[in-house]
């Protein structure tokens, strides 16, 4: 059997490479197998990991030259290597991947589409996508998935779109495959989980005397190096003879270095570049760190430390830490990003002999009993000898098709719905025993295993409801041991936070896990001292140690396994310290333990002296939450939708027959500008999901109404053109969207501050009304970078722009003032009185833009424009920031983003717009519009039928 492996760089150093040559050196001792390496690229002299110099390595593209050429024989000239080195990749698209090129495409076809081989095996997702392009069908495919997928962005793209062409996809952890099983559903060729490996070979071994801190990182943000260096500027006055070893490179080096002098450590943290020799460099440490970030997802340096007997602190990441440091038996784990953590876990172990060197002989036997050479590589080569004997099988290529054509049906060709990552630390491994034994006790049916937790499958829950659901179970455990808290109020305006004294921490977390055991409901701990970060069944609070908090929540995921509600909307349990004896009296009372509230960090008591009301139960509090503070916004706040179904026959009838008056049409009133593809519904579903405090829903129509609304909702109300236009006889029927908005103000009921949404606009995550509005009544515009061209006014403008014109003469003739950038397609945060004001004092522009049928050359854009600008320059608006995306469902290439903000729901509000000049098939835009909306809002919002 020969196994060929595929590498970008494969003379780099970084983690997939060195387990890449780990692995291939491990088979190649096997008895019938025959392995070699494929780098795309030569980049250096020789290898920098000695373990590629032993193995056949082929390259294709040679960039130690100038220009770049072929490795192979050629004829080509420098000039066409120039040139070809300097066009795109056709192959990977420059978003996955932008070091490949037009060359690398070239030699890339040459390899694979000859490569003779029983196994072909891919190392990152854009080489994924060239292997499964590429390789003849009767060679296997396999992907070794070497980051957690759930954090790659746009590099882990290629991977949801192409594994259904696989034979199989290999990750390092449980974690990872199970959301790529959640991701990819049906469409999923076989997938597996394999560590990797403890290297082969004599290693020298730490005495553990050694007071040496080794860290092996590159300086790049995302290792969060200098974390490591201010966690033991905490601690280095107290352990003077440490010193702290960085070995790695990177472009951060110079500022780490001022970070180090700063600090006054030049002569204890020092600065060693990269290592080739690192197992020599283990065997001199008593202590290593790793502090990356998101995007490890099973640290070969880990393996190594603990290999060596060197104890390890670690960040516990997504992934990768905790699969292999088991806290509190050869290393420590601590909170993502809590330095302060940091330091007192350095501190431990530099001032404890003893608990370090019995961390240092667990540390070894351990790594060697969980991940050996022997086993891993049994594992693969089982694998790879399985799947080679099955290759010929028909259902292999038919099994392969069904995939592909399953994954095209879910979204079209550049989008696959998928599950959200989550940053909720995974619950610990000894619990699964425990889950499947709660699993089998539900009796609903509802409870299943979800990304490695259990949750409640339900399709009707809304995110205000989940965080009202957490805080009453958390509460009535309280209380029904009658422990004492009181309800703050915190800058989240979604999810809840209840404050208990220091003192009766013992006494609630008992009283949490007799209430809540049997229970799909888990704890994510604050600041743990003792137990490992993360989150445990709730059941086990008791006795669980010193901690400063715990975040009580029960997980629930939908049908569709696209929207989870997990810890964001986890009720909080804070252990609150009382202050010190001679403390200034300003500062006397209790500290929050993390975070603050609205009255501050401090508070002079927990003793309840008033009740907060959250739905329908009243909660124990002080007064000053009850009060109006001075941030609240305490004024009602209504939504207005303007909406038109272009499908109906009566409403396109009217159009056709209003065409022969129209008057300068401009050149954007196309079929594109009224599609209905059914947004409304799901705009309506995010207002309900992340928007709860809207008061009142206007919807505006010519007489129409969806047949899924429900017209008697009390929060609701159908507002017919006749009855909005002033003069409806010379206005109607109308076609155009400045025409409507410039009467909006007309609408009998509405509040004074307002949402206006378009149907194509989106609310992506929770938001509260001061997103929008001050406490005082301005309103909050959003200026986007896309500018304004100078006057005059086009045969070309389209509507937008036009109106956009016409705004800023406006403007300029009554303030003396140019406007030069338009604002985000967000939802415009409007005030009835501004646009009454507009109307009153601009008439003849008001009255001319409502007669207008169809987009105007003529139009004013009083809602989208004008109104910012003017309650700006009048000192009734400011400009604000809000996160944002533009999806065009037009452009192929931006269908990608579809699935990362389905993966992030990191957007406050994001648009999906359609270019009118769109080259794409209509079903095709329509099919990725509906999968995408049915998996980001797959809950039904009060407003349905």
């Amino acid at each position: 059997m020969k196994i060929t492996y595929l590498l970008g760089w494969g003379d780099e150093m970084g983690g997939t490479e060195l387990a890449t040559y780990t692995q291939a050196k491990h088979l190649a001792e096997r008895p019938g197998v025959e392995v070699e390496v494929i780098s795309v690229f030569r980049t250096r002299a020789e290898p920098f990991f000695p373990e590629a110099r032993g193995l056949p390595v082929r390259y294709l593209v040679d960039r130690t030259t100038t220009p770049e050429r072929p490795v192979r024989e050629t004829d080509l000239d420098d000039a066409a290597c120039r040139t070809l080195a300097a066009l795109p990749s056709e192959l990977i698209r420059p978003a996955w991947e932008d070091t490949f090129d037009r060359l690398s495409d070239i030699e890339l076809t040459a390899a694979l589409t000859a490569v003779d081989t029983d196994v072909l095996v891919s190392t990152t997702p854009a080489l994924l996508a060239a292997a499964v392009t590429l390789a003849p069908a009767r060679v296997v495919t396999v992907h070794q998935e070497h980051r957690p997928t759930q954090r790659r962005g746009p590099s882990g793209e290629p991977l949801l779109l192409h594994a259904p062409r696989l034979d199989a996809l290999v990750t390092l952890t449980e974690r990872t495959r199970d959301w790529i099983a959640e991701s990819l559903g049906p469409t999923a060729p076989e997938l597996a989980v394999i560590p990797n490996a403890v290297p082969d070979g004599f290693r020298p071994r730490s005495d553990g005397e050694g007071k040496v801190i080794v860290m092996a990182a590159r300086l790049t943000g995302e290792k969060r190096v200098d974390h490591a260096v201010r966690a033991f500027a905490q601690v280095a006055d107290a352990h003077p003879e440490w010193t702290l070893r960085i070995f790695g490179g990177g472009h951060r080096e110079r500022q780490l270095r001022r970070l180090v002098d700063g600090f006054g450590l030049h002569d204890r943290v020092e600065l060693l570049g990269p290592c080739q020799d690192m197992a020599a460099e283990w065997a001199k440490a008593g202590l290593s760190l790793m502090t990356a970030g998101h995007n490890e997802a099973f640290p070969l340096v880990l393996l190594e430390a603990l290999a060596a007997g060197v104890p390890v602190i670690a960040y516990d990441v997504l992934t990768g830490p905790a699969e292999i440091v088991r806290h509190r038996v050869d290393g420590l784990l601590v909170p993502p990003g809590e330095v302060g953590e940091l330091a007192c876990a350095m501190d431990e172990l530099m001032g404890g002999d003893a608990a370090r060197r019995a961390y240092a002989r667990a540390a070894r036997e351990g790594v060697y009993a969980r991940f050996s050479s022997a086993d891993v590589t049994a594992r693969w080569e089982e694998l790879y000898t399985r799947l080679v004997a099955g290759r010929d099988r028909p259902r292999r290529l038919a099994g392969r098709a069904d995939r592909v054509a399953l994954g095209v049906a879910s979204g079209g060709c550049g989008f696959r719905p998928t599950a959200p990552h989550t940053f909720d630390a995974a619950a610990a491994a000894d619990e699964r025993a425990r889950e499947d034994e709660i699993i089998a006790a539900d009796t609903t049916g509802r409870v299943i295993r979800s990304v490695g937790r259990l949750a409640e499958r339900r399709d009707d829950v809304l995110a205000p409801d989940m965080a009202r659901w957490n805080l009453r179970l958390t509460a009535s455990a309280l209380e029904a041991e009658d422990v004492p808290y009181i309800l703050v109020r915190t800058n989240d305006g979604t999810a809840h936070t209840l404050a208990v004294a220091a003192d009766d921490k013992d006494r609630a977390l008992k009283a949490l896990a007799g209430a809540l055991r049997g229970q799909p409901v888990y704890a994510e701990l604050v600041n743990p001292r003792d137990a490992a970060p993360g989150a445990v069944l709730a059941e086990r609070l008791d006795g669980i140690g010193e901690l400063s908090g715990v975040k009580v929540f029960k997980p629930v995921t939908t049908t569709t396994l696209s929207l989870r509600h997990g810890a964001g909307l986890a009720c909080t349990v804070a252990f609150w310290p009382r202050a010190a004896q001679g403390t200034p009296a300003a500062e006397s009372g209790f500290r929050a333990p993390f975070g603050t509230t609205l009255a501050g960090a401090v508070l002079p008591s927990l003793t309840p002296t008033a009740t907060l009301r959250v739905a329908d139960r009243d909660y124990p509090t002080l007064e000053v939450f009850t009060e109006l503070l001075v941030k609240d916004v305490d004024f009602p706040v209504d939504a207005v939708y303007t909406w038109v179904d272009d499908s109906d026959p009566e409403w396109r009838a009217r159009r056709a027959a209003a065409r022969g008056g129209a008057g300068r049409e401009t050149a954007d009133d196309g079929a594109v500008r009224y599609r209905n593809r059914d947004e409304l519904r799901f705009s309506l579903r995010s207002l309900a999901m992340y928007a709860p405090w809207i008061r009142h829903v206007y919807l505006v129509t010519a007489g129409q109404v969806p047949d899924w609304l429900d017209r008697d909702h009390p929060g609701l109300t159908v507002v017919d053109h006749r009855d909005l236009f002033a003069d409806p006889d010379a206005c109607l029927p109308t076609f155009n969207s400045h025409s409507i908005e410039s009467q909006l103000h007309r609408i009998e009921g509405l509040s004074e501050h307002f949402l206006y949404f378009n149907d194509d606009m989106f609310l992506g995550r929770p938001t509260n009304p001061d997103t929008f509005f001050l406490s005082n009544g301005l309103a909050r515009f959003f200026w986007s970078s896309a500018s304004v061209p100078a006057l005059p006014l086009s045969p070309d403008d389209e509507g937008y722009l036009a109106a956009a014109k016409n705004n800023r003469e406006l403007l300029r003739r009554t303030f003396g003032r140019t406007t030069t950038h338009s604002f985000f397609h967000v939802p415009y945060a409007l005030r009835r009185s501004v646009l009454t004001e507009i109307a009153e004092r601009f008439p003849e522009e008001t009255a001319a833009t409502a007669r207008s049928r169809f987009r105007c050359a003529d139009d004013f854009a009083l809602v989208s424009s004008l109104h910012q600008h003017y309650a700006y320059l009048t000192g009734r608006a400011v400009p604000g920031s809000i996160s944002y995306d533009f999806v065009d469902i037009g452009d192929r290439a931006d269908h990608a983003r579809l699935g990362r903000l389905l993966q992030n729901r990191d957007r406050t509000a994001f648009c999906i717009g359609e270019s009118p000049d769109s080259g794409m098939a209509d079903e095709e835009m329509a099919l990725a519009i509906r999968s995408f909306l049915t998996a980001y809002f797959p809950v039904r919002s009060p407003y349905e039928a």
